[in-house]
């Protein structure tokens, strides 16, 4: 005879069995439920695509192109790109504009000054206003479906989401308490502003002004501008919208690789001016050496104090705590002068930049030295008002001869000494209309101030500031060339868990 226990379970077995076979009913039931759904989603969304079918002709393509030549030569290939998709899949032509062509204004590439004139020229027979920058590769029939996934009477804001990891600098500490919640396009990736949104931004920068007197990144600026405070419209992050390509789905891609043109330049071509001064002799330079100066085949570095264990040079300028607009221009006018003929590159940095020489041959490469160049991260002040664009200094100032001896044949100066250096010189060349060109690669802050997925598709030339981190593992991380120098590596995938 059975134990009670032992009894007691296996009495309880044809309640078992039945209660698995209901069990297993009810699984096969939900299972035809969710088959169901996931049917009835979709037809919905074949719905939605039948009911916002669009055609190309409604998407008007906005390449956000520069106006030196190795830029149009990019923004014009992207342009002969996006029309040959459209012939072959026989449809009528998109409008396909080039924004360096769209006026001559100053801040074209911030984007809101224009939104008027696109209200006003294409609301009426278009869907979309999709812009994406030179390199990023647009899979035309993907992005058509893509959009069809969205209402094109209805106010959109499409893109790849970016956010910050932690309160940054260059977003002014912006979402301090929690820096995550908030999301900004990552511009490499394309974006698209639907037809309505256009409109009531419009209305909106015609009733006030820009608020903010500085551009300083452009993809959180107009994130915010949109969201306006939580009365706007935040980002819809699209999956499809990508920079790695990362599957068919993918609408967009972006191309990652340093631009290299040919031979990369000499080292011997490029000459470099560190600016310091005799209170960072001891704790900055050394860690130059240590990292980047190798690199250089011209190096001096300027201060005011001569030290001839470094050596540094003695501009004869006294030393201020900001601004530095005098040392600048006296490292100018040295270069033009003094240094040898045959240079015809000039990289201003400050002691605490972080810099990759080799990249930096690799890119300026694409540069015609005959040409005024004024080349790094590109800044703007009062750009809704008539302002200027200027290179950060701390990223790095990269100067062509000829730019530098058109500027000094001209009559603009610091207004003193301590002027801000990157801000005069952007005003300076304004006026002499010779245009800031931008390249995304120069980085005025840390790498802990950029979000993770933003690095990871760039091969950067250039980092800033020492504060709260270990510089010469930043460089070795970030900045150092291999054997190879493999600046055109295939991505920054395995660095992403460095920051």
């Amino acid at each position: 005879m059975l134990p009670p226990a032992r009894r007691g379970r296996r009495l309880a077995l044809p309640a078992l069995l039945s209660l698995l076979t209901c069990s297993l009913a009810f699984a096969l039931v939900s299972e035809d439920v969710k088959k169901e759904a996931r049917q009835s989603k979709n037809l919905e969304k074949s719905d939605i695509s039948k009911k916002n079918d669009i055609d190309l002709k409604e998407i008007v393509f906005v390449i956000q192109s520069q106006s030196n030549s190795f830029h149009v030569k990019k923004a014009e290939q992207l342009k002969q790109s996006i029309l040959k998709q459209s012939t072959d899949l026989t449809q009528e032509m998109p409008t396909v504009l080039l924004l360096h062509q769209l006026a001559q204004q100053e801040g074209v590439w911030t984007i809101l000054p224009l939104l008027p004139h696109f209200s006003v020229t294409y609301s009426r027979n278009s869907s979309w206003i999709f812009f994406c920058e030179e390199d990023t590769r647009i899979q035309i029939v993907q992005l058509l479906e893509t959009l069809r996934r969205y209402d094109p009477s209805k106010e959109w804001f499409l893109g790849k989401a970016l956010h910050d990891e932690e309160s940054t600098i260059i977003h002014h500490y912006a979402f301090s308490e929690n820096p995550t919640v908030f999301k900004y396009p990552d511009l490499a990736a394309g974006w698209a502003l639907s037809i309505p949104l256009v409109n009531k931004l419009t209305k909106r920068l015609k009733s006030e002004s820009l608020k903010s007197d500085f551009t300083i990144d452009l993809k959180h600026e107009i994130a915010l501008y949109i969201w306006d405070g939580g009365d706007g419209l935040p980002l819809t992050p699209v999956p499809e919208f990508c920079t790695d390509i990362v599957g068919s789905s993918c609408a967009t891609s972006f191309q990652s690789s340093l631009p290299l043109c040919g031979n990369p330049v000499k080292k011997e071509d490029i000459f470099v001016a560190v600016k310091t001064c005799k209170k960072f002799h001891g704790d900055r330079i050394p860690i130059v050496k240590q990292t980047w100066a190798g690199q250089a085949g011209h190096l001096e570095y300027y201060s005011d104090y001569a030290d001839n264990s470094i050596p540094t040079v003695d501009l004869g300028i006294p030393n201020t705590d900001r601004g530095h607009c005098g040392k600048t221009f006296a490292i100018l006018e040295r270069f033009l002068n003094h240094s040898h003929d045959k240079i015809p590159w000039l990289v201003i940095v400050d002691d605490d930049t972080l810099i990759s020489i080799s990249r930096l041959r690799h890119l300026l490469s694409c540069y015609d030295t005959r040409e005024p160049v004024f080349l790094g991260e590109r800044y703007g002040y009062g750009l809704g008002t008539g302002g200027y664009s200027y290179v950060t200094g701390g990223g790095g100032m990269v100067f062509s001869k000829e730019a530098i001896r058109r500027l000094l044949a001209s009559k603009c100066r610091c207004y003193s000494n301590d002027a801000p250096d990157d801000m005069v010189l952007g005003m300076c060349f304004s006026g002499l209309g010779i245009p800031v060109t931008h390249s995304p690669l120069f980085h005025q802050a840390r790498p802990v101030d950029y979000p993770k997925d933003y690095l990871s598709h760039q091969v950067p030339v250039s980092f800033h500031k020492h504060w709260n981190i270990d510089p010469v593992k930043v460089y070795f991380t970030w900045l150092a060339p291999d054997e190879e120098d493999r600046a055109r590596q295939q991505s920054r995938r395995g660095l992403r868990e460095e920051l």
